[in-house]
């Protein structure tokens, strides 16, 4: 006989056990964990669209299939967020029936003594009455029912308390995490010493706001980097300690503050916390034309490639005709050998030096087409020289001038507002707190049953736990001794 077909209301239960299963819980945290690799093989739009942008112009056909399939926007896709939603309505109902069931558990009595009590643990008999059984079970803060000639006794209800807690915490930190991602937002911006940052959107470098997270939300804080000191160990080049001296304003009329930002210790505005995450350095440099008027002048930041601060860049002066472009890596303690070429052999700037490429042609900053600060596209240019420069030294070409002023070093903020942040995190707390209550409190239950002046004693221990029988030793010896 075959089984009758699901229909209506029967089905809809059906699948919304089957969603709300632990089992399909863990199937959709494994496929959220999958579904996260392409995010970090490929380039992301909200993070780093130019380089979205180069794999269009490398490869357009295979650029356009991927993008139908999101994975230059993998956090934001249909799918991702299908995946994303049916876990936390998997979770969500995973977690109450069981946090309903923990909490009646709490409050109800004792289940009474089975019909045989010699098939249970730590089982004796003894001369003796209910009352003094009753009298020992309620002194050692047990629970208890009677029930005509037999007690039920229970013992270790906060196990229950702590399931209860754990479940609940989970929603907690569910809805800590979901608040941050759309009410929050993330947001990083280069800043040399000596200059501001100012907590608006066209201050940052990239800026990644949540889906409700609102512009008009961004509170209105000043930095002023002051200084940059970083210290490296000499025999290893790694780095000791950052320190970043800074000069805050937690709105346009407050009183400057001078303050102290490192590595684990950001600048805190309200909810919004400001990290120092990078550092590297930015060639000052002087460009010229022929007749020797100056074209730019100012520092350009430029990426550190290594742990030694190697470093590439670009300086771009539209402004000379024909347009100029300098491709540029910068070495803050200048080394070289016959396989790697230039090199920095430390981080701090011992022997600074600047190589520089220079281009002339279009650099397509009219086209409209957004592109990279740190890199020139030569494809319609000519290079037209070549050198490297110590700081002070001037390289002229066939139609201008660079001169290598000095360095001032730049720093990396990562400006975080995470409004769910704490509810996370005290979810956290309160579930590891439950699950150590459960894992550790002993549960268990001991009945009393008097027959013909002689009563019954046995117990049961939740999970086979050990240790009731010493306790039903103990009490049997202590109604003994109260005789």
């Amino acid at each position: 006989m075959s089984a009758p077909e699901l229909q209506g209301i029967s089905l809809l239960r059906y699948l919304w056990r089957q969603l709300t299963s632990m089992r399909t819980a863990l199937i959709l945290l494994l496929l959220l964990g999958l579904a996260s690799i392409p995010g970090s093989l490929f380039p992301q739009r909200t993070q780093s669209p130019l380089k979205v942008r180069e794999y269009f112009e490398n490869d357009p056909t295979g650029a356009k299939w991927m993008d139908r399939f999101y994975l230059f926007d993998v956090y934001g896709s249909p799918w991702f967020s299908a995946i994303y939603l049916l876990l936390f309505i998997s979770l969500i109902g995973c977690v109450i029936p069981r946090s309903w069931h923990y909490f009646r558990e709490i409050f109800k009595a004792p289940n009474p003594a089975p019909s045989s009590l010699n098939a249970m643990e730590g089982y004796q008999v003894i001369d003796g009455d209910l009352a003094a059984a009753e009298k020992w079970l309620k002194s050692n803060h047990f629970r208890i029912a009677k029930s005509g000639k037999s007690i039920a006794a229970e013992k270790g209800y906060l196990r229950e308390t702590g399931n209860l807690v754990f479940h609940l915490s989970l929603i907690v930190v569910l809805l800590g995490i979901a608040g941050s991602s759309v009410f929050g937002m993330r947001g990083e911006a280069i800043v040399n010493v000596g200059e501001r940052f100012i907590n608006t959107p066209t201050t940052y470098d990239n800026l990644t706001p949540g889906r409700f997270f609102s512009i008009d939300d961004l509170p209105p804080f000043i930095i002023k980097v002051n200084n940059f000191d970083a210290t490296y160990d000499p025999e290893n080049n790694m780095p000791l300690d950052y320190e970043l001296k800074v000069t805050t304003q937690d709105g346009i009329d407050a009183e400057p503050v001078d303050r102290i930002v490192k590595v684990n210790s950001p600048l805190t505005f309200g909810s919004t916390r400001v990290y120092l995450q990078a550092n590297g350095y930015s060639p000052l440099v002087t460009v010229r034309d022929k007749s020797g008027a100056v074209k730019f002048e100012g520092p350009v930041p430029f990426l550190p490639q290594d742990a030694n601060l190697s470093s590439i860049g670009a300086i771009k002066v539209p402004d000379m005709d024909p347009q100029i472009g300098f491709i540029g890596s910068f070495l803050p303690t200048a080394a070289r050998d016959e396989v790697r070429g230039g090199f920095s052999s430390f981080p701090e700037l011992l022997d600074p030096r600047l190589l520089v490429s220079v281009w002339q042609g279009d650099l397509k900053m009219d086209s409209g087409v957004p592109q990279s600060v740190y890199r020139i596209d030569t494809e319609d240019m000519e290079r037209i020289g070549l050198w490297a420069l110590r700081v002070g030294e001037s390289y002229e070409f066939e139609v201008g001038s660079i001169t290598f002023n000095g360095v001032i070093p730049w720093v990396n903020l990562q400006v975080v507002r995470d409004p769910g942040k704490q509810y996370a995190l005290f979810g956290s707390i309160l579930a590891i707190i439950g699950l150590m209550i459960s894992l550790f409190i002993r549960q268990r239950r001991i009945w009393v049953r008097e027959i013909n002046g002689r009563v019954e004693i046995a117990g049961l221990a939740l999970n086979r736990l050990p240790g009731l029988e010493d306790e039903i030793n103990r009490m049997v010896n202590e109604m003994k001794e109260a005789k």
